[in-house]
């Protein structure tokens, strides 16, 4: 099955429409700052829910020089403290990467192995049940469940219903856990492999115990930056696609953007607005929507060499970083109010100063980590409470444990 036939019509025909293009900076360069935070809709009254435009993203994203820094921050910072107060959250929770073996070949991407390859690796469901019950034992109330597209994980021959199996092991190793799983991706290569509508598979999977969807796979919703960055994952629309019908079946999701090495402006721009237009369409039906918005830094240590010759960089830029998660939470405004740095990627340090920056969520303790870690990122695999709560207060922020999707901790 192509994912054309997978994905519902009314959702193909939807995400054309909500999906963004990047457009080339038309205002000038050199546009005064405080003009163009001015102009923000929601620069006089926070909760303004109105979409800036395209252009003044993308003007605002051009901002990059050490002069506009402070005032950037200093704007993020009011915003922030405006939509979501000074508490700073965090969950308890463990990461459970499936395995590296993927039919897909990205250019950024140093976790995927063929099987039988150095490296390569499949977690069996026993293993994984073990993790479960350990991470249960350890307080985590979500698991965070993703691997690579292993066309050899299937259940009397359905790659659904291995899914729906290992669920089940999970719900039954760590009873009531909020199980957080399978990116648009993934859903989409269920329902082409098993020849299934997505609607099928997202009802399947929501009564095994499906509880939330992470929002990874976007990487950048640019079609043109895909084809050199991706060409072999699903494509922008096909993302927001499956997105759009995620949400219409009442799960919420994360959403994300993978940052720091090809991508302009403009692709930036796109991306945010294209996140915005989702989001607006969820709250118009009463759907929840994004729960949060996360940065992530693209880390090209152990990436493949040809993308990585074209960042020029092993690690990411921090400065750089931070000036971005300043701006992403300017055009997100109040439509995505809670913003996620990472600290696998950045570090401990690095995400603790993104709380100066707009960010008001240090993630979860994770447990362990593979996919980033693989790719030679050094902010460690495991965060205990203590650590993450010592964060915040080092901030001079007050700190509370949240559920998976911002409320109080089960």
């Amino acid at each position: 099955m192509t994912p054309a036939a997978a994905l519902a019509p009314w959702a193909t025909a939807k995400a054309a429409r909500l999906l963004q293009p990047p457009e080339p900076l038309r205002v000038p360069k050199r546009a005064h700052l405080a003009d163009l935070l001015q102009a923000l809709p929601w620069a006089d009254e926070p909760e303004t829910l109105v979409l800036p435009d395209a252009q003044l993203a993308a003007a605002l994203l051009a901002q990059t020089s050490a002069a506009e820094a402070e005032p950037l921050r200093q704007a993020a910072d009011r915003l922030r403290a405006a939509l979501v107060g000074e508490t700073v959250t965090y969950v308890i929770n463990r990461n459970l990467n499936l395995s590296n073996h993927c039919v897909k070949h990205c250019s950024f991407c140093a976790f995927r192995r063929d099987p039988g390859t150095p490296g390569a690796y499949w977690l069996s469901r026993d293993v994984l049940q073990a993790k479960a019950a350990d991470a249960h034992q350890r307080g985590a109330t979500e698991l965070c469940v993703q691997g690579g597209l292993n066309p050899e994980a299937r259940l009397n021959g359905s790659l659904l219903a291995y899914a729906e199996a290992l669920l089940a092991d999970l719900l039954e190793a760590a009873p009531g856990v909020h199980l957080h799983a399978f990116s648009p991706q993934e859903l989409l290569f269920m329902a082409e492999g098993d020849g299934l509508p997505l609607d099928g598979v997202l009802d399947r999977l929501q009564q095994a115990g499906l509880a939330s969807v992470p929002g990874t796979a976007a990487e950048v919703l640019s079609e043109p930056l895909r084809r050199v960055l991706c060409p072999e994952k699903l494509s922008a629309r096909s993302w927001v696609a499956v997105m759009l019908q995620v949400h219409a079946r009442g799960l919420p999701a994360t959403s994300t953007l993978m940052a720091g090495h090809i991508e302009s402006a403009a692709d930036r721009a796109a991306h945010l607005l294209t996140l915005l237009q989702l989001q607006r369409h969820a709250i118009e039906r009463g759907q929840m929507g994004f729960t949060e918005f996360v940065l992530l830094p693209f880390v090209g240590q152990a990436a493949p060499a040809p993308l990585r010759q074209r960042v020029g960089r092993d690690q990411p830029d921090l400065q750089a970083m931070l000036q971005l998660t300043a701006v992403s939470r300017l055009l997100l405004g109040p439509w995505i109010r809670h913003h996620q740095p990472s600290w696998v990627k950045l570090g401990l340090a690095g995400a603790t100063e993104a709380l100066r920056w707009g960010a008001d969520d240090l993630g979860g303790t994770l447990m362990e980590e593979h996919i980033t870690t693989m790719a030679g990122a050094s902010g460690g695999t495991n965060q205990d409470p203590a650590a993450l709560e010592a964060a915040a207060r080092s901030a001079g922020r007050p700190v509370r444990r949240r559920s998976t999707t911002y409320g109080p901790c089960p």
